[in-house]
């Protein structure tokens, strides 16, 4: 293992103990590109938000520089599209996105993608709908689903869109369970009309008196993930065994922390929710069980349609059906 994949493989590993483990199911070639690609994708999130592996570091030398995430923005996007140009890169995971980009032909547009999503949090984006939250978690995290189908060799728009729609699911859960946390940043996610609706002030989410009526927008939400968790899961029949023994592993614990905070509603963010690892067993079992069946009996099934009023990318436009 060359020193690229190994610092990407560490950062994984650091990164997301969910994701971790679901990575270790690919076959050797994917699970080191995908471990790459999860490098530069982490990278560039903490950079903009200032922290090491989503965690802020506990204490700075006196003479650190201040954090400024705009400068971080614009030195991000001069890196990534030197990287694409493919000139020399010194920096590991530019080095480890560079080659992942190169061998599965990664297209520019979805890297500025992501980009373009961190920039919405710099700018501080204010997301009065629900399509606005959508095109969110699209940008950074639905566009890191359509790289990673891409990684595991998918190429139809189709099932792209359905590797999107899991990247979707994913961020709408993670808005789900951190609504304090990010309040704490100054950051809220859920849409302003839902707010409004509950009678919550967005600038108040945090307090303990809409604690209640928060949770009502946070369920709601959760049921918008689980919407693109089902339409993601029909994507599986595009995957080999084992990728797909990744994905709907991945795909279970991420919708087990949904159902975690759903069901301790008022009290969902008293402590983080987590899937502990008898549990993480459990969904690597039925993984396995899932992608058997996706690459056996699904095969022969007529694709269910993805339903019309899902968010669709907008590269794609409407072509994007299932027949």
């Amino acid at each position: 293992m060359d020193s690229v994949v190994s610092n990407s493989r560490d950062m994984m590993r650091k990164g997301s103990r969910s994701f971790a483990l679901a990575s270790r199911l690919f076959d050797p070639a994917t699970r080191d590109h995908a471990w790459m690609l999860y490098a530069w994708c982490r990278h560039c999130d903490d950079e903009i938000d200032g922290q090491d592996l989503g965690m802020t570091p506990a204490t700075r030398p006196v003479d650190y520089p201040l954090h400024d995430p705009v400068a971080s923005l614009a030195r991000l996007r001069t890196e990534t599209r030197r990287a694409l140009a493919g000139e020399a890169v010194t920096d590991p995971v530019f080095s480890a996105f560079q080659r992942v980009a190169r061998e599965h032909a990664i297209p520019e547009r979805h890297a500025l993608e992501l980009l373009a999503g961190f920039e919405m949090d710099v700018t501080d984006f204010r997301y009065r709908t629900l399509d606005e939250t959508l095109l969110y978690c699209y940008r950074v995290a639905g566009v890191v689903g359509v790289m990673m189908a891409l990684v595991m060799g998918v190429r139809d728009n189709r099932n792209l869109q359905r590797a999107a729609d899991l990247g979707i699911a994913f961020q709408l859960t993670n808005i789900a369970r951190d609504v304090l946390d990010d309040a704490g940043h100054g950051r809220c996610y859920l849409p302003v009309e839902w707010l409004v609706e509950q009678g919550i002030p967005p600038e108040r989410i945090a307090q303990p008196e809409h604690r209640l009526a928060v949770s009502a927008v946070v369920r709601r939400l959760l049921t918008e993930a689980d919407r693109y968790y089902q339409s993601a899961d029909t994507g599986l029949q595009s995957l080999s065994f084992r990728s797909g023994w990744a994905v709907a592993t991945a795909l279970g614990v991420y919708r087990d922390i949904g159902s975690i905070v759903r069901a301790r509603g008022a009290h969902a963010w008293d402590t983080r929710a987590v899937v502990g690892t008898p549990r993480k067993m459990l969904y690597l079992s039925v993984g396995a069980l899932r992608a058997l069946q996706s690459v056996t009996w699904d095969r022969w099934q007529q694709v269910a349609p993805r339903a019309e009023d899902l968010w669709v990318m907008p590269e794609f436009g409407t072509d994007v059906g299932d027949g």
